[in-house]
């Protein structure tokens, strides 16, 4: 069943600042480090992908670690067996490169946050219609602002789109004018090895660079 909690702190998240840290290669001993200076720059959107060293373990410390109003989950969520090991790990958010309706739909069965990639519009009413709470744009140097504009006018009102891929915080703009929720941001604010303090200072450049676009 949907979870009324976390969807009313996705809407808060998303409100305070809509930037999704993606942790790609974040290992266990480094992961709380991270992830505090990370929601210390005003991150609550906190995302760990299944590729990374241990993933589960990062992201039960992580939610252990962060106040409730930070959603922390997943990335590169892609079976069935991943989303009932978050669940049990008390996980909020599964992020998707694709649009598996049946991974979608565990997903938000579970009671968790659920945003999956999509490049096109029938992939983008597939997983709308399956329960997504959100649609990553993926990958964005592809698809373009130009594209997310389109695809935006013939999606229901509402509808947030998160652009990742290639985001940087002079790319922004852009997709911005084209009317999208917020982005994913990957190896240009985390890169594996990276410190807590480097981390820090390029969460800060981003959250700078969108207040000044988003106004």
């Amino acid at each position: 069943m949907p979870d009324t909690d976390r969807s009313a702190r996705l809407e808060a998240a998303c409100a305070a600042l809509p930037l999704v840290a993606i942790l790609r290669g974040l290992t266990p001993p480094e992961s709380v480090g991270v992830a505090r200076a990370l929601y210390e720059a005003g991150f609550r959107l906190i995302e760990i992908p299944l590729n990374s060293p241990e993933p589960f373990d990062s992201i039960a410390a992580v939610r252990a670690a962060l106040p409730a109003d930070a959603l922390v989950g997943a990335g590169t969520v892609t079976t069935l067996d991943a989303v009932a090991r978050l669940a049990e790990i008390g996980a909020d958010l599964v992020v998707m490169p694709h649009a598996d309706t049946a991974v979608i739909a565990a997903a938000k069965a579970a009671g968790m946050i659920c945003i999956p990639g999509i490049a096109t519009p029938t992939e983008a009413y597939a997983a709308l219609h399956a329960g997504a709470d959100g649609l990553k744009i993926f990958p964005a140097e592809l698809v373009g602002p130009a594209a997310v504009k389109a695809i935006r006018t013939i999606l229901p009102a509402g509808t947030r789109l998160f652009p990742v891929g290639g985001i940087a915080p002079d790319t922004m703009a852009p997709f911005l004018a084209a009317g999208v929720a917020g982005f994913g941001l990957g190896s240009a604010l985390y890169r594996p090895g990276d410190s807590a303090e480097t981390v820090a200072a390029k969460a800060a450049a981003f959250t700078a660079a969108y207040r000044a676009e988003a106004g």
